[in-house]
This record gives structure tokens, sequence and C-alpha cells, in this order.
């Protein structure tokens, strides 16, 4: 029998998330569908977001609030991807020991209230993550993340959007409507199209409905 292949781990063995420094981090959505919101121009600075996205901002901004040693120095919510430059500081308070939490933790109060606001969960499974080594390390990451919108169709996470009118002709064929049927497969058409997920994004937004 052939064996499956062993999924990467995406935390550093050993390493003590809880430790005091910076940590760059990067959330994607499920299926890297574009639920946060879109980029309008190549000059966008930040993204127009749509209403998940503003309850993702709002969760970022209340990450501090929960956590008192943790601040976010630096994010941007893209259209199916979160970055964010977390930030644990000192945890001594006037003598004493207050307990720092971990990266995952921190991440995972951040999903689930975002979750829990929209009421589906959004995210694709588990998150990246770098711990950022020095001021060169923490100053490059800081400006992908300043300018990530502007390099939106450059970026690994990027994902073409079907327009209304490509949405129609995809939703007319699974109809099977004679002026589509015949000719073209459903992986034939998105290929044609240059679309990428367009099914799965369609019966997406049904079952979210």
């Amino acid at each position: 029998m052939k064996e499956l292949p062993t999924r990467k781990k995406n935390r550093l063995q050993n390493y003590d998330y809880s430790k005091c420094g910076a940590y760059f981090v990067t959330i994607c959505a499920k299926n890297r569908l574009n639920l946060f919101g879109e980029i309008v121009g190549a000059d966008t600075i930040r993204p127009q977001i749509s209403e998940t996205g503003k309850i993702v901002e709002d969760a970022i901004i209340t990450i501090p609030n929960i956590y008192t040693v943790v601040s976010v120095e630096h994010h941007v919510i893209m259209p199916n991807h979160v970055h964010m430059i977390i930030m644990i500081h000192d945890d001594s308070n006037g003598g004493r020991i207050i307990s720092a939490p971990t990266i995952s933790k921190i991440v995972g109060y951040f999903k689930q209230s975002v979750s829990r606001n929209i009421g589906f969960s959004p995210w694709q499974k588990s998150f990246h993550d770098h711990i950022i080594r020095d001021e060169k390390d923490y100053l490059k990451i800081a400006e992908y993340i300043e300018n990530n919108p502007q390099n939106w169709e450059k970026d690994c996470f990027y994902e073409a959007v079907p327009t209304h009118d490509e949405i129609k002709i995809i939703e007319a064929y699974k109809n099977g409507e004679d002026d589509y049927q015949p000719y073209i497969s459903h992986e034939d058409l998105k290929r044609e199209l240059g679309l990428v997920n367009v099914i799965d994004c369609l019966d997406f937004e049904r079952t979210k409905k």
C-alpha cells in the first residue's frame, strides 16, 4: 500500500512561541476564496474590504485588548488572506509574571472570533508564521505588508475573480442550458476563462446563504 504524504508542519519544533519578539503571521481564507474584499486599481494603498473583511479588521484591533502583552504592529487584509506582525512584549509587571500566550493561541482566538461573528468559518486550516530575527528582517517584512495591495497580481496568494457575466455563463452551463451545454466541460470552461476555483466559489456562496 502506498504511503500517504506527510503534511509539512508549519510550526518550528521545540521553539517557545510565547517568547518576547516579533512574528510574521499569514492566515488564508478557505480555498483562497476572495472573501475579505477586493483590490481596485494597481495603485491601491489599501484594499476595499467587504463586510466580512470589516469583521476581520475588528478582530485584529481587539487582539491587544484580550492579550495585554501583545500588539499588532502591522497588518493588511487582502482579498483572501491576512498578514500581521504580532509582537509579544516583556511579560513582567511590577515583579509579577504574566503568562504570555503563544502565537497559536493568539491566532486561534482571532480565527474563532471572526467565525463566531460571521456565523461560519472562512479560514483555511492552520496558518503560516515566520520568526522575525532582527531589525533588517522586521523592516523588510513591514515594507512587504505595506506594499502588498499594489503587488496583488504578483502575490503567491492571488486568485482571479470571475466577473458577473462569467458567473452567468458558468451557471448556465451547470444548469444544462442548450446554449452552453454541448460545447465545453466545466474544467475546459474554467481554463478558457482563466478562472480559479469558480465552481467551488459558487457552491460556497450558496451554502453561506
